[in-house]
């Protein structure tokens, strides 16, 4: 009997995310892409995108892919969709089973997911009326500071003090940092004004979820070191380091779902 392969599919408003993964849950492709305007385009190419990296061919060579992200419902070949929230939890779990408190910064969304001990969710609350605090709004404020995201990112480490961004909305926000930058404010002044804002926002956030340690982040701000150092200086808990790209969690999550759903199917018709 040849090996079986499953897929998860996590198509993000941002970006899109796959990841196979083998029937022992070792991971043997992955691949990522911008969201194109058409999350069915996104699912196709990245979907094609980890089977290629994991060496598989055919239309549909996995025997079970979940959907999951902003655009589950329009994952060609899916035999379910997962809601991204219960993905990014079972992900999580999978690559860190101690943590039970993750935040996730979307590309246009803030969540907070409390996880028990099996990687189900216990509770969560999200932030989607918002920009503030998400991916869109730090390529607002990187862009601000005519950087990069990556840029960005470090700024904030070499800061000698907190300038306080006032304006929550990402519109208002940025122009305020352009004043600042006008007025010869130091730009990593500037950046860690902006960091501290978001991440005691999100602490507030996820207050309502009981918070506990061990505590993991999620989303391609994960990649903020400025912001990462800001939420450990505010939440004052442990926080882990996942081994895998923490962009991936989601689709993790997905493809463990299809594995373990996948495998069960293919016992009962065995």
């Amino acid at each position: 009997m040849s090996e079986m392969f499953f897929c998860g599919c996590d198509v993000g408003s941002t970006y899109g995310k796959c990841v196979i993964m083998d029937e022992g849950g070792a991971l043997a492709g992955r691949g990522m892409i911008r969201s194109k305007l058409d999350p069915e385009d996104t699912a196709r190419e990245v979907i094609a995108l980890a089977a290629g990296d994991a060496g598989l061919e055919g239309e549909k060579p996995f025997a079970y892919l979940v959907g999951t992200g902003y655009g589950r419902d329009l994952v060609p070949f899916a035999d379910a969709n997962i809601s991204e929230i219960s993905c990014h939890a079972m992900g999580v779990h999978v690559l860190a089973p101690s943590v039970r408190t993750i935040v996730d910064f979307g590309g246009q969304d803030l969540k907070g997911i409390s996880v028990d001990e099996n990687g189900m969710v216990s509770n969560f609350v999200m932030n989607d009326k918002c920009a503030a605090g998400t991916g869109r709004f730090f390529e607002a404020m990187a862009r601000a500071f005519s950087m990069d995201i990556e840029q960005f990112s470090k700024l904030s480490l070499d800061a000698k003090e907190e300038i306080s961004i006032t304006s929550q909305c990402s519109v208002f926000a940025e122009t305020e940092v352009i004043s600042m930058i006008a007025r010869k404010k130091r730009p990593e002044d500037i950046a860690l004004g902006i960091e501290a804002s978001v991440a005691r926002r999100a602490y507030a956030l996820l207050r309502n979820t009981g918070i506990r340690p061990d505590v993991a982040v999620t989303g391609g701000c994960s990649k903020n070191k400025g912001l990462i150092q800001c939420l450990k200086d505010t939440f004052n808990l442990t926080f882990v380091d996942l081994p895998e790209d923490p962009q991936f969690a989601g689709a993790i999550g997905a493809a463990e779902y299809a594995r373990v759903r996948g495998i069960k199917k293919g016992a009962k018709h065995g």
